[in-house]
C-alpha cells in the first residue's frame, strides 16, 4: 500500500445503507457508526482514518 500503486474505492452510503447489489461487488464492509450521520461529515472522519492510518505505517507520529 505504501510502495506501488494500489485501487481503492470508498462508497459512503445514504441513510437506509446501500444496495445490495453494491454490497455484493465489495470486497470489504465497514461502518463507523449504527448512528446516522451527514454525508459530508463522514468524508471528513474518513479521510482523518486513512490519513491517520499511513501516518501510523510510516511510523510517523500522529498522535500528540
Amino acid at each position: 500500500m505504501t510502495q506501488g500503486q494500489s485501487d481503492f474505492v470508498f462508497v459512503i452510503g445514504g441513510s437506509n445503507g446501500l444496495h445490495k447489489d453494491v454490497l455484493q461487488r465489495s470486497n470489504y464492509a465497514l461502518s463507523f457508526s449504527k448512528m446516522t450521520f451527514p454525508h459530508q461529515m463522514m468524508r471528513v472522519v474518513l479521510i482523518e482514518q486513512v490519513y491517520r492510518a499511513f501516518k501510523i505505517m510510516r511510523g510517523e507520529a500522529y498522535h500528540k
